[in-house]
């Protein structure tokens, strides 16, 4: 069973923010909220969580899986950015998007794309996810809370209790999120490409 935390959704209590994140560090998947819908997320360099979390998830190492990182310096620490993508990127971050870079070194070569060596990363617009990525000072891995076989997000904590309360490691509730998931650009082409159209208007990116 879980472990089940009320974080409050502008003020997170900095007590329980360092318990979700020694959680994290112990090798634990956790259930969070995010500014587009709730994440499945673990620690970056944890690869019996990561793979536990494709389990939940019933995805394979094909599926794109997320960075969320803290802000555009981590960013570019996970990825290849030159001017233009930065400046793209200033535009558009915190907020509800995910963009595919090239990754650099500094990303396990089990997590980027396997041929194409590029990443999905993300700066949410969530204090609690802020708030866990500043304690942690690095980003999360993650993916869509999105069950095999079905098209709804789960989208509030108690649903996500009663679907996969033995499956993860700990349940943060802080409310309901948007029903969306983020908007996707692929970023690491000459020019930008919408992937999937979600939460974020796209013409940001010209698109």
């Amino acid at each position: 069973m879980s472990q089940f935390f009320q974080i409050h959704p502008d003020n997170p209590q900095g007590r329980l923010i360092k318990q979700a994140a020694q959680i994290i560090h112990g090798g634990g998947v956790v259930a969070l909220p995010t500014d587009s819908c709730y994440a499945l997320v673990c620690h970056l360099d944890d690869k019996a969580a990561v793979e536990r979390m494709r389990r939940i998830r019933g995805i394979d190492e094909k599926h794109h899986l997320t960075l969320l990182c803290r802000d555009l310096s981590q960013i570019a620490e996970y990825a290849r950015v030159d001017n233009t993508q930065f400046r793209l990127l200033k535009a558009a971050t915190p907020g509800p998007f995910t963009v595919i870079l090239e990754a650099t070194r500094s990303v396990p070569r089990r997590l980027s794309h396997p041929s194409r060596k590029t990443i999905g990363l993300r700066v949410p617009e969530n204090a609690i996810a802020q708030c866990l990525l500043e304690e942690l000072g690095q980003p999360l891995i993650g993916t869509t809370l999105i069950l095999a076989g079905e098209d709804e997000i789960l989208n509030d904590a108690d649903s996500i209790r009663a679907r996969i309360d033995k499956q993860v490691d700990l349940i943060i509730d802080g409310g309901a999120c948007a029903m969306a998931p983020t908007t996707v650009i692929d970023l690491s082409s000459a020019e930008p490409v919408l992937v999937r159209q979600g939460r974020g208007d796209p013409a940001i990116f010209g698109l």
